[in-house]
C-alpha cells in the first residue's frame, strides 16, 4: 500500500477515541466490535485508537469490520520493542491487508520513564523497524515539530498530529509536500452555547496543557503564555476545538481540510467518562458531515 492508497482508504473523516475503543477486556470485545462496525456503516474511513494503544487493541476492531482502517494513535516507542512491533504489523497486515496503520510516537516525559532525547530515539526506532522488515508505508508518526514532520515525510506514510490548529496544519502540509498523508486530530463539542461548549473543552484540555510537547508547540506557533493559562484562552480553545451548531462545526472541520489535511480524525468531547462509546454523537457527526 502506498501513501496514495492509504489516503483513499481512510477518506476525509475518521473517529479518534482514546477510551471505549481501547479495551483488551474480553467481556467488552463484542461491544467494541459492534461500535467499530457501526462506524464503518456510518461512512467513516478510519478509527484511531487514542492514548497508549498497540496492535492488540486493533484486533477486535479489524475482525468486526471489512473496510475501515484501524490505526494506533499512538503506540509509544518506549513500551514496544521495534522487532515485536514490526512482527505484529506484519501479522495484522497479512490478516487484514492495507487496513492497519501503525501510528507511532514518543509520548511525553511525564508518561514515559525512559524518555530521553526523543528525536534521536525515534530515528533509532525507525532504523530498527527498517532492519526488521517493517515497511515505511505501514506507519505514521505523531509529528508536531519540523524535524519529526520531515521524518514523517521521508520515513513513514505521513503524519497524525494531535492537538493542532488549522494554521499548524497548513505549515505541516508545506513541510510534508503533496504525497504523504496528513491526518490531524480535531476535538468536537456538539454544543451551541458558548459558555457550555468552552467549559467542556477546557475541562478536557487541562490535562494536555500540563504536557510541554503541546504547550511548546503552541508557543512556537503564535500563542502566548496567557493563552495556555487557566485551561486555555478562548482563542486557544476555539482553535483546537470545533463547537457550535452544525454549520459552525462543519466550517471548522473544513478549515483543516482547506489548510491541507487529507483526513481529519474527529474526537467527541462531551464531558462523559473517557471509557464511554459516544455512539449517538458519532451518528450526529456523521449526519453533519454527509
Amino acid at each position: 500500500m502506498t501513501a496514495k492508497d492509504l489516503k483513499e482508504a481512510v477518506g476525509r473523516y475518521g473517529i479518534w477515541n482514546g477510551g471505549g475503543l481501547r479495551s483488551k477486556d474480553p467481556d467488552r470485545r463484542g461491544e467494541v466490535g459492534e461500535a467499530a462496525a457501526e462506524l464503518e456503516e456510518l461512512g467513516y474511513g478510519a478509527v484511531w485508537i487514542g492514548g497508549n494503544s498497540d496492535a492488540d487493541h486493533a484486533v477486535p476492531l479489524l475482525e468486526a469490520t471489512s473496510r475501515i482502517v484501524v490505526g494506533t494513535s499512538i503506540q509509544s516507542i518506549w513500551e514496544h520493542e521495534p522487532e515485536v512491533a514490526a512482527a505484529r504489523y506484519t501479522e495484522l497486515d497479512r490478516a487484514h491487508p492495507g487496513r492497519f496503520a501503525q501510528g507511532l510516537g514518543v509520548s511525553h516525559a511525564k508518561l514515559a520513564d525512559q524518555y530521553r532525547r526523543p528525536y534521536s530515539a525515534l530515528v533509532a526506532y525507525l532504523d530498527a523497524l527498517d532492519k526488521a522488515g517493517a515497511p515505511a508505508h505501514g506507519r505514521l508518526l505523531a509529528a508536531l515539530g519540523p524535524k519529526t514532520l520531515e521524518l514523517s515525510r521521508d520515513r513513514a506514510a505521513g503524519a497524525i498530529p494531535y492537538l493542532v490548529t488549522a494554521e499548524q496544519t497548513a505549515k505541516a502540509r508545506e513541510l510534508l509536500g503533496e504525497v504523504p498523508l496528513l491526518a490531524p486530530e480535531l476535538k468536537v463539542v456538539l454544543e451551541s452555547d458558548p459558555t457550555t461548549a468552552r467549559t467542556l473543552a477546557r475541562n478536557y484540555l487541562s490535562i494536555y496543557l500540563g504536557l510541554p510537547n503541546y504547550t511548546n508547540n503552541f508557543l512556537r506557533n503564535g500563542f502566548t503564555e496567557d493563552d495556555i493559562k487557566d485551561g486555555g484562552s478562548d482563542r486557544l480553545v476555539d482553535a483546537v476545538f470545533a463547537w457550535g451548531d452544525e454549520t459552525a462545526i462543519r466550517a471548522r472541520v473544513d478549515d483543516f481540510l482547506d489548510a491541507g489535511a487529507d483526513h481529519v480524525a474527529l474526537q467527541i468531547v462531551d464531558g462523559g467518562p473517557r471509557h464511554d462509546l459516544p455512539k449517538d454523537a458519532w451518528r450526529r457527526l456523521a449526519s453533519l458531515l454527509a
